[in-house]
């Protein structure tokens, strides 16, 4: 059995793209499957109003984003979107490659909140 992580990444053409991996779940029991205890490094809890969209931007340091409450969107530069919803996640790995300068043309993805419903985030950041 296993769990499906959501990444969003910086592919090798600097943009950011999507992927799916599986993480195993060998511990608990047949009705409780539990992961290995993964690292983190302590988490944020954020609260974005109804009408909320940031710029175009990189993840600083990769970290989960689980959806509390609300909607958000992810937008990519090659136009798609993607919508989570409560109880949804994705880890947050499109850092800027090593080297290269932002460019919004290029570089990164937007946020948004959506529905009527302000949406609540927690972070929890990688060591």
């Amino acid at each position: 059995m296993t769990f499906t992580k959501v990444v969003l990444y910086t592919d090798r053409d600097g943009r950011a793209n999507w992927r799916e991996e599986a993480i195993a779940l060998p511990e608990g029991t047949p009705q409780a499957m539990l992961s290995s205890v993964l690292p983190s490094g302590g988490y944020q809890l954020r609260r974005s109003p109804v009408g909320f969209r940031s710029q175009w931007h990189c993840t600083p340091k990769p970290q989960w984003v689980f959806i509390l409450a609300g909607e958000m969107e992810i937008g990519l530069q090659d136009g798609s979107s993607r919508v989570f919803r409560p109880g949804e996640h994705f880890f947050s790995a499109d850092i800027l490659p090593e080297g290269a300068t932002f460019d919004a043309k290029v570089h990164g993805h937007w946020s948004a909140q959506r529905g009527a419903s302000p949406l609540v985030t927690l972070f929890v950041k990688t060591p």
